[in-house]
């Protein structure tokens, strides 16, 4: 799946998975994929230890609000901008 990506998608792969992200604090699935892309992206090329800690701290109160969990749509990653989605 890797050499599908664009260079957008492969800059998210630099940061390596963890608990929580940017994504996450900032709205988690009730974001579309590219907006959440944007994030993961924004995060890579922003990152600093005080980055993490604001994110772990954010994680606290998105963890107990439910709020963005679920998505309506079940295949947001169809809905590219390039691929004529959102």
């Amino acid at each position: 799946m890797v050499p599908f990506y664009n260079d957008q998608e492969r800059l998210r792969l630099k940061a390596k998975p963890g608990l929580t992200g940017w994504a996450q604090v900032n709205g988690r699935n009730a974001l579309p994929y590219h907006e959440r892309l944007k994030l993961d992206t924004w995060y890579v090329e922003h990152w600093s230890i005080w980055l993490d800690m604001l994110i772990f701290v954010e994680t606290i109160p998105a963890m107990t609000n439910r709020g963005g969990l679920y998505q309506e749509d079940a295949r947001p990653w169809e809905k590219r901008p390039e691929a004529g989605g959102e």
